[in-house]
Formats: structure tokens, sequence, C-alpha cells
């Protein structure tokens, strides 16, 4: 468990277990991106090891935000080369990106997730009652990776976050069209997440393993990666990707996908979920630097994802760097020097 979710709800959970004779153990870890690494991961098959876990019959169950989720994935995908595994995601984001697919990981050599596995777990338990406990901040922060879904695949998501963002920011996913909102929210909160959770599995299930290197999913993870590195601890992983694809629509907007009025939607869009879209650390010799890693290790081509509608996307391999230089510009001038971009 992560040490603040530990701190939350252990007796809960020691309750729970007792109450159905479960013979368990609990290790709080403090899983932050600082942390995130294989010291924490040999940490974990220690006490595994010390418990004689069975392999096949009883799984490990990793119960916190994404952070978590990766490790504890890569310490089972480890241990007898695959232990089964369980995701309990107690933060929005990882209820709507980390708890689908296969992907597990550390960080290494200063560079985001450089280490990992392909290993599914074999059940995700969702509960939105855990976000409760986690800050407003947070619950922005997994509106990032909503939203990335909603402008890739689904358009009827991005009118529901555009509509009801700051429903959902101030319920904290807990309410369906209730107190000072009256009904006219409906069901929002379970119906934005779903559509998430949903357009997040088909774009993933069929390329599980990654074969194919074209994914739709990676939009707003093209730089991110670096920049939420380079100022640890200053930006969560949302926050970051956030900035990634406003940045990118100014993009498309450059290469003529998207329309100026899309645009403004799209930003404003993300400004009412209290997302930042500029970051002064977001420098052009950045994106260059992130551009030729994609380079070097996706064959050659740049596979970016762009929007060219609101709810449509395509992948990319012609931006030239004329397109990007000037939306670069463009994107600071016009958001570069207002105070509510800047965490």
């Amino acid at each position: 468990m992560d040490q603040v979710v530990y701190n939350l709800y252990a007796a809960k959970l020691r309750d729970y277990f007792e109450a159905r004779h479960v013979v368990y153990s609990i290790l709080p870890l403090p899983t932050t991106e600082e942390n995130k690494s294989m010291e924490l991961v040999m940490k974990i098959l220690d006490e595994v090891h010390k418990f004689s876990l069975d392999r096949r019959g009883e799984p490990i169950i990793a119960i916190g935000g994404g952070v978590c989720l990766d490790i504890v994935g890569l310490a089972a995908s480890l241990y007898r080369r695959r232990t089964p595994y369980i995701r309990v995601p107690t933060t929005l984001l990882s209820y709507v990106d980390a708890s689908v697919g296969a992907k597990t990981g550390v960080n290494f050599a200063s560079c985001k997730n450089k280490l990992g596995s392909y290993v599914p777990p074999v059940a995700t338990f969702l509960d939105r009652s855990f976000f409760q406990t986690i800050s407003r901040r947070q619950i922005s922060n997994g509106l990032a990776e909503m939203l990335k879904m909603a402008l890739m695949k689904h358009g009827e998501l991005f009118e529901l976050l555009e509509t009801h963002g700051p429903f959902l920011l101030d319920t904290k996913f807990q309410s369906e069209g209730s107190g000072k909102y009256g009904g006219k929210h409906g069901k929002a909160a379970v119906t934005s997440s779903r559509m998430a959770i949903k357009s997040m599995l088909e774009e993933l299930a069929p390329n599980l393993w990654e074969d194919e290197l074209n994914r739709l999913v990676d939009f707003g993870h093209l730089i991110s990666p670096e920049l939420e590195m380079e100022v640890l601890p200053t930006l969560l992983h949302g926050e970051a990707v956030n900035i990634d694809m406003s940045y990118m629509v100014y993009v498309s907007r450059e290469r003529g996908l998207l329309t100026e009025d899309d645009k403004l939607r799209i930003i404003g869009c993300m400004e009412g979920l209290e997302l930042p879209v500029w970051h002064p650390d977001f420098t052009m010799e950045m994106v260059n630097r992130s551009f030729q890693n994609r380079l070097k290790h996706s064959g050659g081509l740049a596979r970016m994802p762009l929007p060219i509608s609101l709810g449509r996307a395509d992948i990319f391999n012609d931006t030239t760097d004329e397109v990007l230089c000037k939306a670069f510009k463009k994107w600071c001038d016009e958001l570069g020097t207002s105070s509510k971009t800047l965490i």
C-alpha cells in the first residue's frame, strides 16, 4: 500500500481481511515519483519472499496511485517470473490510466519508466470512494488523462468534461447531480469515467504488448516525460501531460488540422479543469531533444498523435521543424504570460 493510503485505510483493510480469515501482510511504501526505483521493487520482493507466497494461487495486491501500481506490478512480474497481482487504484489518474493495460515500470537513469515489463493484473477493482481523501489538484491531475482520451477518440466525452468539469472537481466524482448544481449534471461522474476507461481499453487491448508503435494514447507523452523528470516534483504526471497536449494543440492548429475555434475550446476546457497549459521549463530545446529520442526509439518515425477535430485524431510523421517552431512561438505568445497557467 502507498504510505498515505495506508495511514487512511489500513484499519478498514485489516478488519476486512480478518473478518474473512485471510492470511495477509501489509507493506506500506513511500510510492512517489522520486522513489520509483528498483530499490523499492527489491524491498517488495524481499517481503514477498519472506511471506512464502504461493505464486499461482495467492496474488499480490497493490493499493495506491499509479506509481504504486507500476512498482508492485514490476515486482510481481519478476517474482518466479510471474506472480498474479491485483490493482486497486486510489487516485483518479490511476483509476482511468494505470489501472488499464499491462505496463509496469520504474524510473532509471533519470528517465521515466525506463525499466519495466508487460504483465497485466488478474483483476482491477475500481472504487471512486477513494477520491474523497485526495486533493482537488489530484482530481485535476486525473482529468488530464481523461481529456487525452476525449481529444483522441471521444467527442462526447470532451463535451462532458467541458460542461461538467467544475462539478467533477467540486464533488471529487462522488455526487451525481446533487448539491448546488441541482440535477443538471446527471451521472457525469460515472459516465465520464466509464467513457475514459472504455476508450482506453479499446485502444490498448488490440495492442497490449505495444507491437504496433502508432498509438493514440501517446498523445501528450512526447515531451512530457522529460519535462516531468526535469522539474520533479513540481509537476504531477497529468499536469505535465496536459502541458504537452496544450503545445500539440497549437502544432495541430499550425498544420491546419484544427480550427481556431477548436483550439480555443480545448485550451478553455483545460483551464476549466484547472490544468496548466504552459510551463517555462518546456523549451524548444526540450522539444528537439524529445523528438530526436522519439525518432531513435520508434523506428525513425515521429509517430505523433494529433487531434484533427474534437474527438478525432490521427498519427503524423511529417511535421516539419518550421511548424514546430511557429507553433511554439504562438503557444508562448498566447499562453506564456498568463499567471494562471503556472503551477
